[in-house]
């Protein structure tokens, strides 16, 4: 037994008709849908939607969109007007069932035509892909024989220069083992000589002989040495209390600073254990248009108390400022969550989140959940004119019209 879908939601313009209809679970692959002039229907099992359109729409131009469980029509009139209502009033059996037949028909038809074009397509692309292939077939060829040449007259080159390298460095060797060969003939000849001269005349040693003392041997000994117990990582001497324990409030400034995930609590001044006066702090640090500061500054409020929406959502907005959109996304989802149960004094923080989710969705171009989120927000808040303008043209976008 199918279950009819009643609750969809629809509105118009004097030359176009929109149509959304919540289909939990509804993909583009397994759901059927047939639209016809006067007719509309959507089968996904165990859902099932149909109506019988109070005018004719022009099919060719009509666009369907389908995607998170929202399939949505975008139907253009054949006559631009204001309809009374969307489907026909009092509609007999006889004509639903021929309406429901004509539909039918038409797809089965349609089904056909798209069929045989597809096959005229697919031979033309095979012709030209066997045409291309041949082609680069050739150029490959081509190409290679080319490479070959090139390399052939590439070794035939690097041979020759091999060639004319090996007899340059034979050249060198002579050379070099001609003047080494007359070197060493100059060396036993001066030598032969030097011998001569030497066997003649005393050794200038012998004249010149110096008795020298010799020193005595040293005595052996041990040296002591004791060194002064620190855990600091300077020497006593070399540091006091007092510039220890200044170095000790800067390391702990500059961790600060740079990361407060990794921040020891015990590091914290009194201020800074209160989430609220850090709320405050990143208030004002992104309204100096210091983004990072403000997450910091967030992030360690989150560390001291996780079940406050309000520091999820305003760190929400500065990942926004600074387009880390998944993070966006998280914080906006975090603050959704802990807004629970939905009343009217948590209302305005509940539309921030939507409206701040579906934007991070629409920059990463996920228009489909970006407008679920502005028509989320539109629930909370139907008069804002802002977020009923930027529904409208995430819409359009949708349809491509934008």
């Amino acid at each position: 037994m199918p279950v009819i879908v009643k609750d969809y939601v629809w509105r118009q313009t004097e030359e176009q008709l929109y149509i959304s209809v919540p289909l939990k679970g509804a993909v583009a692959a397994a759901s059927g849908v047939v639209c016809t002039e006067l007719y509309v229907k959507v089968n996904f099992p165990p859902f099932l939607f149909e109506v019988f359109l109070s005018a004719a729409v022009d099919v060719d131009r009509s666009i369907t969109k389908i995607g998170n469980g929202v399939i949505l029509f975008t139907l253009y009139k054949q006559e631009p007007a204001i309809w009374e209502s969307l489907s026909l009033a009092n509609v007999s059996k006889e004509t639903m069932q021929r309406l429901r037949e004509n539909a039918i028909a038409r797809l089965q038809e349609k089904a056909k035509d798209d069929a045989q074009s597809k096959a005229v397509t697919k031979r033309e692309n095979e012709k030209y892909s066997l045409e291309i292939m041949m082609k680069i077939d050739e150029e490959e060829r081509k190409r290679i024989d080319l490479l070959k040449e090139e390399e052939r007259q590439k070794a035939s080159e690097e041979l020759e220069k091999f060639k004319e390298q090996q007899r340059i460095e034979e050249e060198q060797r002579r050379v070099q083992k001609e003047q080494k060969r007359k070197e060493e003939e100059k060396r036993r000849n001066a030598l032969n000589k030097s011998i001569v001269s030497n066997s003649l005349k005393p050794s200038v040693q012998e004249r010149h002989k110096i008795e020298r003392p010799v020193p005595p041997t040293r005595k052996s000994g041990s040296i002591k040495i004791q060194f002064t117990p620190r855990v600091f990582p300077t020497a006593l001497r070399e540091s006091r209390i007092p510039e220890e324990e200044e170095w000790l409030q800067k390391q702990a400034e500059a961790r600060r600073a740079i990361n407060t995930e990794n921040l020891d609590l015990q590091d914290l001044k009194e201020e800074e254990k209160n989430p609220e006066w850090l709320k405050d702090k990143g208030n004002k640090l992104f309204a100096a248009g210091d983004y990072l500061a403000a997450v910091n500054a967030l992030n360690l409020a989150i560390r001291l108390n996780d079940k406050m929406p309000i520091l999820y959502l305003n760190r929400s907005a500065c990942h926004l400022k600074l387009r880390n959109l998944h993070k966006t996304i998280e914080d906006t989802s975090k603050a959704l969550e802990l807004l629970t149960p939905p009343v009217p004094d948590n209302a305005a923080a509940r539309l921030k989140a939507y409206v701040r989710r579906g934007t991070a969705f629409c920059e990463l171009e996920l228009y489909v959940e970006g407008l679920q989120d502005y028509e989320a927000a539109l629930k909370i808040d139907p008069t804002n004119i802002t977020v009923k303008s930027d529904a409208e043209k995430i819409r359009r976008l949708i349809q491509g019209s934008g």
